[in-house]
């Protein structure tokens, strides 16, 4: 059995695809590229999928995560150029390791996120970013399938800055850019908690839906608010991986000489 973990992406148009839209868009690709998966037991089996962690609909990403399990050995790379061509445009395989550690979901532990807010000043976000921050607790509202439920938005945010957008807008044209790392707490706090925060905090409204995107996702290091690659622990693992059975034979052969046909009495 062997456990592949793949980064993909939400880009453009697909950005509105659903969670379920991808799992049957991948589980096609699956088939499509051939992949030896693994299936559960019982009356419905389904391939051995594990999400963890997906954006919410609408917002783009850069860093999403999932593990497959395999029932033969494949090269990762080779995989993730066929999980690739098999996916739509959007939808892209962008890295694939092979699993030596456990515990991914574990490792995602906050992300990085892009709003571009048209129609606002950079001064004026940077005017809200301070009010929100100063602030011990900012309260906001969402509704949930259980109904309203309010929570403090504030202590998730482990950074945000604020800062104008550069060479892409029309001439005369605002909009700010907000770079936020959010910490995965329970109940999870999204990119809209913290504009509704904005919001509470110094009436920040922006004139037109924010566009929203996840840069990364990972390891929060708590003293300097960066966020590190999740799948680096299975690459340094798999670096530090004792030589294989076959890496033994061609160490131990005669220089020159190939472990094949190391002995005497060839023809």
């Amino acid at each position: 059995m062997q456990r592949i973990r793949l980064r993909y992406t939400k880009r453009g148009r697909l950005r509105f695809t659903s969670h379920r839209d991808f799992q049957r868009a991948f589980e096609r690709a699956l088939r499509r590229a051939e992949v030896p998966m693994a299936y559960s037991a019982g009356f419905t089996p389904h391939p051995k999928v594990s999400y963890a962690n997906a954006a919410p609909t609408g917002t783009g990403s850069e860093a999403e995560y999932l593990e497959i399990q395999l029932t033969a050995r494949r090269d990762p790379d080779k995989l993730r150029e066929l999980l690739d061509e098999s996916l739509p445009t959007g939808l892209d395989v962008i890295d694939a390791v092979e699993a030596h550690t456990s515990g991914l979901a574990d490792r995602l532990q906050a992300s990085v996120w892009e709003m571009r807010l048209d129609g606002v000043p950079a001064e004026e976000a940077a005017h809200a970013v301070e009010a929100f921050l100063a602030a011990e607790e900012v309260q906001v509202e969402r509704r949930t399938k259980n109904g309203m439920r309010t929570f403090d938005a504030r202590a998730a945010v482990a950074r945000l800055e604020a800062a104008e957008s550069e060479g892409d807008r029309p001439e005369g044209k605002a909009c700010a850019i907000l770079r936020l790392v959010v910490r995965h707490l329970t109940p999870a706090v999204r990119p809209d908690d913290v504009l509704s925060g904005l919001r509470a905090a110094a009436d920040l409204a922006p004139p037109v839906p924010a566009a929203v995107t996840r840069l990364a996702q990972g390891l929060l290091d708590e003293e300097t608010g960066a966020v590190t690659d999740p799948l680096a622990p299975d690459r340094d693992a798999a670096t530090a991986a004792p030589p294989t059975a076959a890496g033994l034979s061609a160490a131990k052969a005669p220089s020159g000489v190939s472990p094949a046909v190391s002995g005497e009495g060839t023809a």
